[in-house]
């Protein structure tokens, strides 16, 4: 007689299979596993404990007597410390840098009483901040007031005295995030699907008969990518600059410079496309693994909202990214007016992580 065949148990050994399947799949992993916890350790760091910090510089010579030090000191929001340079405090806040400068006079007598006055500079670089700094130091006034003199005349007032400087919109915030990011990802995905199909359709293979050098085809490629790119990044820029007033300090000079920088730019992202299709076997691979690499500094480097919120241990590592070191440096350069040799800590670390790159490019091609 016939064993009765057990449905149940093929069940589960499809079961078994489809699982085994799924777990050997960089697709499947990725997305259902990686990018969430990515996704909930970023926003689970930036939703945080106390919000928005804003910094803020006490002048050199504001004095600590005054009540309003302790109370000011007491703000949450606040990212307070003392500067030890007036001109370069005013510089920073011209250039949006630092969102107001507070000097603290010593405390005098006026008909016999108290008085404590603070003066508040503000930039209209940071106009969209200054009403919270406002609104702080006037709550800390008035615990003050009603600490040492309650229902009398307020001994603490504030003074408010705004500076000329340049008008800090979003679009110069977010402008250049879009810049890296669409850099980001025509190097990344473009070069290393490419790479792959002409390595997958022995394109490679034919052209290693000939005295054609690995050098050569990656700098034919990379020239291919960059005039693409400088396109688009003439498109992008033109549009914020002629439709959103995308701040360009020094006009075409600062275009240029920005374009420059962006090659270094280029030169990491093809070549971690580079590395991808180097070492990836099997192309639907290639999405997954590229997304691991790209995703992570779009959220990290301050493409659509600042780091600074983050822990400073996430921030740190945040800023080491490559993505961060360019962002950071065509926004000094559109908004702050910098020259490309005025940014040597982005530019150093494009370089470095330029040279480890194309090295491992290099060392990563494979013909076939």
């Amino acid at each position: 007689m016939a064993k009765k065949y057990s449905q149940f148990k093929a069940a589960l050994v499809m079961a078994k299979a489809s699982l085994i399947a799924t777990l050997r799949s960089p697709t499947s992993v990725v997305f259902a596993l990686l990018f969430p916890v990515i996704f909930v350790t970023v926003f689970g760091a930036m939703v945080d404990n106390t919000a928005v910090k804003v910094k803020v510089r006490l002048s050199p010579h504001s004095d600590s007597a005054n009540p309003m030090y302790a109370a000011i000191k007491a703000i949450p929001i606040f990212d307070l410390s003392y500067g030890s340079d007036s001109a370069a405090m005013l510089s920073d806040l011209k250039k949006g840098r630092i969102a107001a400068v507070l000097y603290l006079h010593a405390p005098t007598v006026v008909n016999g009483l108290p008085q404590f006055r603070t003066d508040l500079l503000g930039s209209s670089a940071v106009a969209d901040k200054m009403p919270l700094i406002q609104a702080a130091l006037q709550e800390a006034a008035s615990k003050v007031n009603q600490r040492i003199l309650p229902d009398q005349p307020a001994p603490a007032s504030i003074q408010v005295v705004n500076i000329p400087g340049r008008v800090y919109r979003q679009i110069d915030f977010i402008l250049p995030g879009q810049l890296g990011f669409s850099l980001l990802m025509a190097g990344v995905f473009s070069s290393a699907f490419l790479l792959f199909n002409l390595r997958h359709t022995l394109v490679l293979k034919r052209i290693y008969v000939t005295p054609v050098s690995r050098a050569a085809i990656l700098l034919g490629e990379m020239l291919s990518r960059l005039l693409f790119q400088v396109i688009c990044f003439i498109i992008i820029t033109a549009l914020g600059y002629f439709a959103f007033q995308f701040t360009l300090v020094n006009g075409l000079l600062t275009f240029m410079e920005m374009l420059l920088l962006s090659v270094f730019g280029l030169v990491i992202f093809m070549g971690i496309g580079f590395i991808i299709s180097g070492i990836i076997r099997n192309e639907s691979s290639i999405a997954p693994v590229a997304n691991t690499l790209t995703v992570p500094q779009i959220l990290l480097c301050g493409l659509f909202f600042p780091i600074d919120n983050y822990p400073v241990w996430l921030r740190t590592f945040c800023e080491l990214l490559p993505l961060t070191f360019f962002v950071d440096g065509l926004r000094k350069i559109a908004f702050e007016g910098l020259h490309i040799w005025q940014i040597p800590l982005q530019l150093a670390g494009l370089i470095v992580w330029g040279i480890l790159i194309a090295g491992l490019s290099i060392r990563s091609f494979k013909w076939e």
